[in-house]
C-alpha cells in the first residue's frame, strides 16, 4: 500500500510539473533550440537565427483552447525572449515574452513557456523580441485552427501554406543595432526574403547566380490557404501571385468579408490568409512577388522578393517581366482605401459559435481616450530616440509585472499622458493606467514620414477609422461602428491617423509597440496596465513557478548551469514535454497494476 501511494504521489508531482492547468484541453509540446547558423539568403554569407537548425523556425499548429508548452533553449551569445504575436495570453501576461513581463533567458539557459490559446483562431507568428534579433530571423508560424464543432465560412482547403515575407539586410543584426546606437538610419535593405530565401532569378542583372529561392508546389484545380506574414524590419510590401486572385478570408484571428484582390499591401507585423485556386493552364510556372511600397521604384528595384508557384503539370519555368503591382508606388491614398475595404464578416463565428458581429463595439461607451503621437526620431540626452507623446520608453532592469508582484516601487511611473507632452521629449518608463473592463479609444497619429505599424499584445482591437490629417473630436464621424476589422496590428500612414477601440477585459501588463524594428528599438512603445481591483486567480494567473528573476530581484534567481545547444525536436510529440507525459503514463500504469 505504501509503495502504491508513493507511485500516486509521483504521478501527482509529474502532473504538476507538466502544469495541467486546463483539464480536458489537449497539450502540444515543442522544444526550441535557438542558435546561430550560417546562411547566404542574398548571396552574402551571414549569421542568422535558427530554431532547431531551421530558418524560418518550425510551425506551431494547434486548435482553439489547446495548451502550448514550448521549452526554449537559448544557444545564442546574448539574452533571448520569444513573443507570440497575436496570441492573447488570456489572464497570463507572464508568458508574453517581452521585457515588461519577463526577464530574459540568459545564454545557455532554457525556459519553458506554457499558455493556452483561449478562444482564438487564426494566423499568427512568433519571433525573438529583444535587441533587433528578428532582423536575423528566429521567427516561425503560429496557426490556431477552429474546433471541429465550429463552422468555418469557407470550404476545407486542399492544403495550408505559410509564407513569410520581409525586407532583409546582409549585415548581421548586431551591426544594424550598432548603426542605430550610433545615431544612423538603417538605409535601404539589400533585398526581400520569402520563407527565408532570396529571389528567383527573374532578371539576370538584378539577381546574381546561385541564389536559393522558394518554390511552392501545387496541384491543378485545387484550392490552398496561404497564410502570409510580413516579418520584416520596416518595409511595407505588396503581395501578388501572377494570374491568380487572392481571396481574403482572415486576418489575425478575424474572418473577413470575402473579396478578391489581385494584390494586397501587407505592412510590417501584419498577417493575412487567402484562398488561392489553381485555375490556370500551367503553360509555365508563376511568379509570387513581394515588392516594396512608397519608395523610389528605380532605386529599390533589386529590393524585391520573388518565389515560384509550380503546378505539378507545369510546362516550363517562369520568365518575362514580373506581374504589375499598384500603378503608383507612392500612392498611399490607394493603399488606405484598400485597407478600409477589409471588413469583419459579422455573420460568421470564429472561435465560438456566436457571430463575430454580436459584439456591438460601436454602441459601447468609451471610458478612456489616448492620442498616441509619433514624430521623426529626436536626440535626447545625446542619443537618437523615437517617442510616443514625447516619451521614449526605456525598459527597466526589472519587468513591470514582476515588480508589482513583489511590491517594488520606483520601477515605473503610472502617468503616461493622454495627449502629447508640450515640453521637451524625455526618456522614461511611463505606463498607461487602463481601467479593467473599460472601453479604450486609442488614436495613433503618425507625424513621421514613413508608414508605421502598431501592435497591441493581449488583445484584438477594432480598427474604427483612418484618414489623413490631424485627428480631432470631429473625426469620430468617420468611424466605422459596425464591421471594422478586429486585429492586433494596424498600419498608420504618414501624416495620418488610425483609431482603434479595445475592451480592456484581460488583466496584466500589455505591450503597445511599433512593429517597425528600428523605431521600436529606439523607444517607440508603451505598456498598458490593467488591474482587477478585486484581486483573484480567476482574472489573472499567478506567477509561474519557473519565473526568472532579474533587476532588483536578481537575488531570488536560482543558478542554472549553462548547458549549450542540444538536439531538440520541433515535433509536438517529442522533447521535454513528451518525456514528462511518457513518465506520467508509465507511472499511471504502475499505479493501476501495482
Amino acid at each position: 500500500m505504501v509503495a502504491r501511494w508513493s507511485v500516486v504521489a509521483a504521478l501527482v508531482w509529474a502532473v504538476a510539473l507538466v502544469g495541467w492547468c486546463s483539464a480536458g484541453d489537449p497539450f502540444a509540446y515543442y522544444d526550441f533550440d535557438v542558435s546561430y547558423t550560417t546562411a547566404s539568403p542574398l548571396g552574402v554569407e551571414q549569421k542568422v537565427i535558427a530554431i532547431n537548425k531551421q530558418f524560418p523556425g518550425p510551425l506551431i499548429n494547434v486548435t482553439t483552447n489547446w495548451n502550448v508548452v514550448v521549452n526554449v533553449l537559448n544557444s545564442l551569445d546574448e539574452p533571448l525572449l520569444i513573443t507570440w504575436d497575436g496570441i492573447q495570453q488570456r489572464k497570463n501576461c507572464w508568458q508574453d515574452g517581452v521585457l515588461g513581463t519577463n526577464c530574459p533567458i540568459p545564454p545557455g539557459w532554457n525556459w519553458t513557456y506554457q499558455f493556452q490559446v483561449k478562444d482564438q483562431i487564426g494566423s499568427f507568428f512568433y519571433f525573438p523580441s529583444l535587441n533587433l534579433q528578428r532582423a536575423a530571423g528566429g521567427y516561425g508560424g503560429f496557426t490556431v485552427n477552429n474546433r471541429v464543432v465550429i463552422p468555418v465560412p469557407f470550404g476545407q482547403p486542399d492544403g495550408d501554406i505559410t509564407l513569410f515575407i520581409g525586407d532583409w539586410y546582409n549585415k548581421n543584426h548586431t551591426a544594424l543595432r550598432k548603426a542605430l546606437d550610433d545615431g544612423k538610419d538603417l538605409g535601404m535593405p539589400d533585398g526581400v526574403l520569402m520563407n527565408g530565401k532570396g529571389p528567383y532569378r527573374y532578371n539576370t542583372t538584378l539577381v546574381p547566380v546561385g541564389i536559393d529561392y522558394e518554390t511552392i508546389n501545387v496541384e491543378p484545380g485545387k484550392t490552398y490557404r496561404f497564410r502570409v506574414h510580413n516579418v520584416g524590419i520596416s518595409t511595407s510590401l505588396n503581395l501578388r501571385i501572377q494570374n491568380h486572385n487572392l481571396l481574403l478570408v482572415e486576418t489575425e484571428g478575424t474572418y473577413t468579408m470575402q473579396q478578391n484582390y489581385t494584390n494586397l499591401d501587407i505592412h510590417v507585423g501584419q498577417s493575412y490568409s487567402f484562398l488561392v485556386t489553381m485555375d490556370q493552364n500551367a503553360s509555365s510556372d508563376y511568379y509570387i512577388v513581394a515588392s516594396p511600397r512608397f519608395v523610389n521604384e528605380s532605386l529599390w528595384t533589386r529590393v524585391t522578393g520573388v518565389a515560384i508557384l509550380h503546378y505539378s503539370n507545369s510546362k516550363g519555368k517562369a520568365s518575362g517581366p514580373l506581374p504589375d503591382g499598384p500603378n503608383d508606388f507612392y500612392d498611399k491614398t490607394w493603399s488606405m482605401n484598400q485597407a478600409q475595404s477589409i471588413r469583419t464578416n459579422v455573420t460568421s463565428g470564429a472561435a465560438r459559435p456566436n457571430p463575430q458581429g454580436s459584439f456591438r463595439y460601436g454602441s459601447i461607451n468609451v471610458t478612456q481616450v489616448y492620442v498616441l503621437k509619433n514624430k521623426p526620431p529626436v536626440v535626447i540626452n545625446g542619443k537618437r530616440r523615437a517617442t510616443l507623446n514625447g516619451i521614449s520608453y526605456s525598459p527597466p532592469a526589472t519587468p513591470l509585472r514582476l515588480a508589482d508582484d513583489y511590491d517594488k516601487k520606483g520601477i515605473y511611473t503610472l502617468d503616461f499622458p493622454t495627449r502629447p507632452l508640450d515640453g521637451p521629449p524625455r526618456i522614461g518608463a511611463s505606463v498607461i493606467n487602463g481601467t479593467y473592463r473599460g472601453f479604450m479609444e486609442i488614436i495613433f497619429q503618425n507625424n513621421d514620414t514613413i508608414v508605421q505599424t502598431y501592435h497591441m499584445d493581449g488583445y484584438a482591437f477594432f480598427v474604427a477609422g483612418m484618414a489623413y490629417g490631424e485627428w480631432t473630436e470631429d473625426s469620430r464621424s468617420q468611424y466605422n461602428k459596425w464591421d471594422g476589422v478586429s486585429r492586433c496590428t494596424t498600419q498608420v500612414f504618414p501624416g495620418a491617423w488610425t483609431a482603434v477601440l479595445v475592451s480592456l477585459d484581460n488583466v496584466g501588463f500589455w505591450n503597445v509597440r511599433a512593429e517597425n524594428l528600428d523605431t521600436w528599438y529606439l523607444g517607440q512603445e508603451v505598456y498598458i496596465k490593467v488591474v482587477n481591483p478585486e484581486s483573484n486567480d480567476k482574472t489573472e494567473s499567478p506567477k509561474p513557478d519557473n519565473a526568472l528573476y532579474c533587476g532588483v530581484l536578481e537575488n531570488l534567481q536560482k543558478p542554472q548551469k549553462p548547458h549549450g545547444s542540444s538536439e531538440a525536436s520541433s515535433s509536438s510529440i517529442l522533447g521535454v514535454g513528451s518525456k514528462l507525459l511518457t513518465l506520467m503514463l508509465l507511472l499511471a500504469s504502475i499505479a493501476i497494476f501495482a
